[in-house]
């Protein structure tokens, strides 16, 4: 096998979810595919490192050169709601169902020590400065994936706001009822919409 061929079913191999004998099946078709496309994945891969950047506000994605993305700065978004997520994949699946049109904030994980993730690591001091710039009452509700480190985070959050004295500012709600599959992303729209329909304050 050439070693230019070998190298990329390495490369695509190394992807998620991705076994050995579809990343060969994915080099071969991109081996015979026409060239001008094999330019255009080239560049697209590159320009999600190079174009791609955070909305300042949330840490959703926006075009590099926008500091707020367009949730953000949207005039008919409900101010007065913001879904904190862990991850980017819980935020396009709440969003992609079309139920709801509130702000959000991505902390970009959970609080996991044993897999080397800590408070400093996730976007928790915008959150807080969120709900202290507010001219009103916030809810936040924690959609977040139903596990070990959802306790911990959650309970973080539920001290700091007190710690900080802000619990007449913002009333804090969860998913109504574990999903069935654990987790936001690969959850149906009817029960993502239920869980969010039917949230409990904590």
């Amino acid at each position: 096998m050439p070693e230019a061929l070998r190298k990329l079913i390495q490369s695509i191999w190394y992807l998620p979810w991705i076994w050995e004998n579809r990343a060969t099946k994915l080099a071969f078709f991109l081996l015979n595919s026409n060239k001008n496309f094999i330019e255009h994945l080239s560049n697209d891969i590159q320009n999600i490192k190079n174009k791609v950047g955070y909305c300042e506000n949330c840490f959703w994605l926006t075009d590099i050169n926008q500091k707020i993305c367009s949730i953000c700065r949207s005039k008919t978004r409900d101010s007065k709601t913001i879904a904190v997520v862990e991850e980017y994949l819980d935020f396009l699946t709440i969003e992609q169902s079309g139920w709801y049109k509130w702000l959000y904030h991505v902390l970009g994980g959970a609080i996991s020590p044993i897999n080397g993730v800590f408070i400093w690591d996730l976007h928790f001091e915008p959150l807080f400065n969120r709900i202290i710039d507010a001219n009103q009452n916030i809810e936040l509700i924690l959609a977040m994936n139903p596990n070990i480190e959802w306790e911990a985070t959650i309970t973080y959050i539920k001290e700091e706001i007190k710690k900080r004295k802000l619990e007449h500012k913002v009333t804090i709600t969860r998913l109504s009822r574990w999903l069935s599959s654990g987790y936001i992303e690969y959850a149906d729209n009817v029960t993502l919409m239920n869980a969010l329909k039917e949230r409990r304050e904590l």
